[in-house]
């Protein structure tokens, strides 16, 4: 069936609605027969093309891939900020190690010159003993030479 025919069937069934009685006489509300108006109906739905019903149909799966589309595109979306929370912490995990190690470098540092600075302290210190120990020697080696010197001389 071609255009011309579509269009006579809904001229018959805008002609059934319009010669059908009204209702309780309210002219919004009419009575028809139902038979008539579905048989129209059916008519006019086989005179649609087979591309009719095709089209829609691939209308139909198009909706479908979008749906999966935006399903997927929501579900990368998710995966890419739960990676970039994953980097985020990885990154905090590396920055804190970093403060840490410095911290622990800056530490045994002061702890160095703290430890040359008492052990140059303790070498004074044995050294000082030495030289006193020495110069209490060196004394005493001068009495028992002059001792000995004087006991040769008599």
């Amino acid at each position: 069936m071609d255009e011309s025919g579509v269009l006579t069937l809904l001229d018959e069934l805008s002609d059934l609605i319009e010669d059908s009685k009204p209702v309780l006489g309210n002219r919004e509300k009419k009575q028809i027969e139902v038979g008539v108006a579905l048989e129209i109906i059916d008519e006019i739905r086989q005179s649609f093309p087979v591309e009719f019903s095709q089209a829609r149909q691939i209308v139909r799966e198009r909706q479908g891939l979008l749906e999966d589309t935006e399903a997927e595109c929501n579900r990368i979306l998710e995966d890419a900020r739960n990676q970039a929370l994953i980097i985020a912490s990885e990154q905090e995990i590396v920055r804190i190690a970093q403060q840490q190690a410095e911290n622990i470098l800056a530490d045994a540092r002061e702890m160095e010159r703290e430890t040359r600075a008492g052990a140059e302290d303790y070498a004074d210190n044995v050294f000082s003993h030495v030289e006193s120990t020495l110069d209490s020697l060196g004394e005493n080696v001068r009495r028992c030479r002059e001792r000995l010197n004087n006991k040769t001389l008599r």
